[in-house]
């Protein structure tokens, strides 16, 4: 056999459908695949298999004594243009399936740390690598061979093909089974939900949620891109046993007819089982989005706080009383204010509290205060009183300590220092959230990808990142980016509190925390701060969209909140709601600085509760910072998706302030996902041009 001989006989052996596919426009798109596009995998696996009698009747078997080119005109005219094109079509396999394999394991690697049946998920995970790697392997050698098929015997090309469609174990179309039974188990009417690995891995992150925050895509796109994995190394499966048979067949090894139609229904049982799996695996998996602390917290890059606004205060009694008396004690003043600085005293060294001093304690009557920096947002370090008790740590002190010391007044009145909560209201004092609309241009037909919490002129907002829906729930990534936000200052003329902004004050300082969904068929396009009486309430706006199209209907666009508190609930001045409403409070049991936890923060609020800010605790920290802080975060899934809501969260430790996080939940794509395979262009009757189909 001549060399030319061996590589249009080589040509040959290609499987017609999937040669075609090379010069099919629309191939690159199909390989190119985003979260929805789960009906491009079927097509892209359909036009390779399910038309397999089409090309495989197109192949000449060889003849007896032999055959000469002018029996193979049409794979001889279309020969080198062919190669070519297979080398492009599995390179652009390998470049898609390389990123998403990343992915997939690093994030399932993660993944089956946080789950509570790591063993039985890691044993199934082991063994499902294990095959599509077998698959993976001998997918390489027929990509080798296509390459430089002058370079290989008759006998090699023979081999691998009895090998790829050979019935002993561990050969192709026995690890394909098992490839198979891992996701649809034999009985799976009764085993599914317990031995099918992607039930399995469903359950388990909807188990564990809360431990959950990927930095890439939330569980329901994790286990979709799964899907794609397995679905691909089916196609590049198939494809190979359609090679060989049509090889074996041009040999005169058999005829084959049956065989290749079996492998033709085999492959569509398989398909639609395995859809059907990962249909119902992602009616389970979590669609929630959220970030975890990052490894070291970055102030104004990770998180960000409100700065003065709650704060320990040391103040003499006779400071909160306009008469300068020492009538009372500190428990009397819930609810006063600074008066004057008595004599110069301890009064005249520190930054004066210019606003409320709320739930006045005494604890001693002297003691000994180590102030903090000039240029510092505390006030102290630490507070030790005479008697040993330490509000603060001791070991952050850097500057000499100040003794302050109550007195007498007359022998008759005691003249005692309280400890108090400041609420102040000074020109540094970050205290307001944005209560703007932030919306996408949903007239370009552009959605939200991403959000975050971000302080610009003490101000927090919400800002968005967008970028332009398509078809199928296609984000355009050339598209995506932050939007600027609307920056403005407090003392703006055209800025007004209550309308432009809210300001947390000791009366006002609840936040809703909730989990806000838009229906089906709509898309979030916009978030906003809004106030309810004295709480602080997260609103979404939702945008009805066509899902095949990806066009957006603006005009009927319309805001959603949970509207559960009622306007007339107030906060009084012990903290305490005056009311009870349908929410319940999340508490904040003697919290720390978040930072200093050594422990990630993890989501302890539920959608419907509501949190107040307050100041740290007396002992750990001398109260002198405001918790929660502010998640700063970008919460963006990679690659962008359409999103469905938004939430508002607290996450946190036990013993410390946490942080006010954002959420996403990312739209649901399974009630879009059909379970029948879908049609494809017929291959017969085509023209020798095959780049326009």
């Amino acid at each position: 056999m001549t060399t030319p001989r061996r590589t249009w006989r080589w040509a040959a052996l290609l499987p017609l459908s999937l040669l075609l596919l090379a010069g099919w426009p629309r191939a690159a798109r199909a390989i190119d695949f985003t979260f929805g596009d789960v009906t491009e995998v079927l097509k892209f696996g359909r036009e390779v298999v399910t038309d397999a009698l089409e090309s495989y009747e197109l192949i000449k078997p060889k003849l007896p004594g032999g055959a000469s080119e002018s029996d193979f005109p049409f794979v001889k005219m279309m020969e080198k243009r062919l190669m070519s094109q297979i080398v492009g079509v599995s390179k652009k396999i390998d470049a898609f399936e390389g990123r998403l394999e990343h992915r997939v394991e690093q994030m399932l690697e993660a993944t089956l740390q946080k789950l509570p049946e790591q063993d039985q998920l890691r044993q199934s995970m082991n063994e499902l690598w294990k095959y599509l790697t077998q698959v993976e392997n001998l997918y390489q050698s027929f990509v080798q061979y296509s390459k430089a098929p002058e370079k290989y015997e008759q006998f090699t090309m023979e081999e691998f093909a009895r090998n790829a469609v050979s019935s002993n174990l561990n050969a192709l179309p026995d690890v394909l089974q098992m490839i198979h039974r891992l996701v649809v188990p034999p009985n799976a009417s009764v085993d599914l939900f317990r031995r099918s690995v992607l039930l399995l891995l469903a359950r388990n992150m909807k188990e564990a949620s809360s431990r959950m925050c990927h930095d890439q895509q939330s569980p329901q796109q994790l286990l979709y891109n799964l899907y794609n994995t397995i679905a691909l190394v089916e196609v590049k499966g198939a494809a190979m046993m359609q090679f060989s048979w049509t090889m074996l067949r041009m040999y005169n090894k058999g005829n084959f007819t049956e065989e290749v139609e079996q492998l033709k229904q085999q492959y569509a049982i398989r398909t639609s089982e395995t859809l059907r799996a990962v249909k119902t695996a992602m009616s389970f998996a979590p669609r929630e989005f959220w970030k975890c602390d990052p490894a070291k917290h970055q102030l104004d890059t990770t998180y960000t706080e409100l700065k003065q606004v709650f704060q320990g205060y040391i103040v003499n009694e006779v400071d909160m009383n306009p008469q300068s008396t020492c009538k009372e004690n500190c428990a009397y003043y819930s609810y006063s204010k600074v008066h004057g600085c008595y004599g110069n005293q301890f009064c005249a060294t520190q930054r004066r509290c210019n606003g409320k001093l709320v739930n006045c304690q005494y604890f001693d009557s002297d003691m000994w205060i180590c102030p903090s920096g000039k240029n510092s947002v505390r006030r102290y370090e630490y507070v030790e009183y005479e008697n040993g008790q330490v509000f603060g740590r001791k070991d952050t002190c850097k500057k000499p300590t100040i003794k302050v010391d109550s007195w007498w007044r007359w022998l008759f009145w005691h003249c005692s220092y309280c400890m108090c909560y400041c609420d102040d209201h000074n020109s540094n004092s970050d205290r307001y959230f944005n209560l703007r609309d932030v919306m996408a241009d949903i007239y370009a037909n552009k959605v939200v990808t991403g959000v975050r919490m971000k302080k610009e002129n003490q101000v927090i907002h919400i800002q968005i990142q967008q970028g332009t829906l398509g078809a199928r729930g296609f984000i355009d990534p050339e598209t995506v980016a932050w939007k600027k936000i609307d920056n403005y200052t407090i003392i703006d003329d055209d800025v007004k509190a209550g309308i432009d902004y809210h300001t947390i004050m000791w009366e006002k300082r609840a936040v809703d925390l909730d989990d806000l969904e838009a229906p089906s068929d709509h898309l979030l396009t916009g978030l906003r701060f809004r106030t309810i009486g004295a709480h602080l309430n997260l609103e979404i706006m939702m945008t009805p969209f066509n899902f095949t199209t990806g066009k957006l209907v603006p005009e009927k666009s319309q805001w959603h909140s949970q509207d559960t508190t009622d306007a007339s609930d107030q906060i009084d001045l012990d903290g305490e709601m005056q009311q009870a409403t349908k929410r319940t409070e999340l508490k904040l049991e003697k919290p720390d600085i978040p930072t200093r936890s050594l422990a990630q923060a993890v989501p302890d609020s539920q959608s419907n509760q509501y949190l107040l800010f307050t100041p740290t605790d007396l002992n750990k920290d001398a109260a002198q910072n405001t918790v929660p802080f502010i998640d700063a975060q970008p919460v963006e899934p990679r690659p962008a998706v359409p999103i469905s809501g938004a939430g508002i969260f607290h996450k946190g430790r036990s013993g410390y302030g946490g942080f006010l996080a954002l959420k996403l939940i990312t739209y649901n794509f399974e009630p879009q996902i059909r379970t029948e395979l879908p049609s494809s262009p017929p291959l017969i009757g085509l023209s020798n041009d095959i780049s326009g189909l």
